[in-house]
């Protein structure tokens, strides 16, 4: 088995005060995809032992803000850093690498990509979703082409997007607001409906409604589990097929969180 986990961090150092160590001894993902690192190559290291981890990393532009990564502990033999939309505001979003799996018994040497992505919030009416509708098209264009290649490709992050009614606690409160505006949620119909990705944490999670994988940190969203699901894995068919689990590790308490967000983990059967 493959264990590849996804989480947005809220900040790489505080997730660990909070503990997020623990959690990641306990969970021992091969793949580890992190949104929100809001730091340096340095301080990624500082947290993710080079000598377990193979890092891949873009910083935001500006300090302290975005930034994704990619830690696996298998070999990489290629990394592809950004979309190339030349915006300051793209930056420390979208990060690839090809991860290599070697040959053993009778399972032969396999590649598969990895995609860390944490797309724009946004606020609904405003110049920002503008930019958020502007990337979205250019990840729409690498989901287009990753899928046309017909590899084994998984994209994990924050979409900052609650696709269906299910994937938000109060969807009736929220439908004119950003995450989950009709036009934003029609980029997911068509990377699903059309490109022919799959959403795992659906596929394997039941119909819903959840599991959320995000709760403000304000007021009792996480004890009532108002939350939303905007933390996705979605895969090409060909690796989709091979997915055996998904599960979100959400905190026994408030108190037990590290980030404000859950991380969601896939087992795929390689």
């Amino acid at each position: 088995m493959l264990t590849v986990a996804t989480v947005n961090v809220n900040g790489i150092r505080a997730a660990y005060r909070r503990g997020m160590g623990e959690w990641l001894d306990l969970r021992k993902p091969d793949v580890l995809l992190l949104q929100e690192v809001r730091g340096s190559d340095e301080i990624l290291a500082d947290h993710l032992d080079t000598t377990t981890w193979h890092l891949a990393h873009e910083a935001a532009q500006a300090k302290g803000r975005a930034g994704v990564a990619i830690a696996t502990r298998l070999p990489m033999s290629a990394v592809r850093i950004g979309l190339g939309t030349g915006t300051a505001t793209d930056s420390g979003r979208w990060v690839e690498a090809d991860v290599e799996l070697a040959a053993e018994g009778d399972r032969p040497a396999r590649t598969v990509t990895v995609v860390s992505a944490y797309l724009h919030s946004g606020t609904a009416g405003t110049p920002s979703m503008d930019e958020k509708y502007a990337f979205l098209d250019h990840v729409t264009a690498r989901l287009e082409a990753l899928a046309g290649e017909g590899r084994l490709v998984v994209v994990g992050g924050d979409l900052n997007i609650a696709h269906r009614e299910v994937d938000i606690k109060n969807w009736k409160g929220n439908v004119k607001k950003a995450g989950f505006l009709p036009q934003e949620r029609a980029y997911l119909d068509r990377w699903f409906d059309e490109l022919g990705w799959r959403d795992l944490g659906r596929e394997l999670g039941g119909p819903g409604p959840g599991p959320y994988t995000w709760w403000s940190w304000r007021g009792q969203a996480f004890d009532n589990d108002s939350g939303w699901r905007i933390d996705y894995q979605v895969a090409t068919p060909a690796l989709a097929d091979l997915a055996r689990s998904a599960s979100v590790d959400r905190a026994a308490t408030y108190d037990a969180r590290f980030s404000d967000h859950a991380p969601v983990v896939v087992e795929y059967d390689l």
